[in-house]
């Protein structure tokens, strides 16, 4: 139906320090579709707003500023604001247990052990919200998850994210055009990027 709006928000953390590490897949999904449509970000309240039109449809780009594991108060905020319902709402965010790359949607579920998704779930009281998950791999020592991921991506990692996220986008308007099922169907085919 034209004149739908949806929320797509990438999880990360703000600050120079924190550009390009493995914990902002969200961020730097969302950068890459507003720089391929020749959108920006504004900063506004708990977070930088951006929105695109797409064949008669508004998809506001959230990066929410109250760093990852509140990200909740973010989401909780424009789902309140913007003229979005929760069933239109989808969160990108890193994963540890898939390998780099990868990808995995879902139309809804557990946190998974996710601290942004856990907020966002406690903050809007449900799990009812599609969420993608991005891998970003495991290759670390016991008791380095932290330093992991808050570490930079290498520059092959970084030049993959440029096919990564243009599936990311298409999946995503896919979900909103198509319908979860298929969106899932095509974002959760086995990943041919190295």
């Amino acid at each position: 139906m034209a004149g739908e709006s949806y929320l797509v928000v990438g999880l990360g953390n703000i600050g120079p320090e924190y550009a390009q590490t493995r914990h902002n897949m969200g961020f730097i999904v969302l950068d890459a579709w507003a720089q391929a449509s020749n959108i920006s970000f504004s900063t506004q309240r708990y977070g930088d707003l951006a929105s695109v039109s797409v064949k008669g449809r508004t998809f506001y780009l959230l990066k929410p500023s109250t760093y990852m594991n509140l990200s909740g108060k973010a989401v909780r905020y424009y789902l309140q604001k913007l003229p979005v319902t929760v069933d239109r709402c989808i969160v990108i965010c890193d994963d540890i247990n898939l390998p780099f790359g990868t990808i995995r949607m879902r139309k809804n579920g557990s946190d998974g052990g996710h601290n942004g998704l856990k907020n966002i779930a406690e903050n809007i009281e449900t799990q009812e919200y599609a969420r993608i998950r991005l891998g970003v791999g495991h290759e670390f020592s016991a008791g380095d998850q932290c330093d992991y991921v808050l570490g930079k991506l290498s520059p092959e990692e970084l030049e993959a994210m440029k096919s990564i996220s243009e599936k990311l986008v298409s999946g995503i308007q896919t979900w909103a055009f198509m319908g979860a099922e298929r969106a899932m169907n095509f974002l959760n085919a086995k990943n041919t990027i190295k």
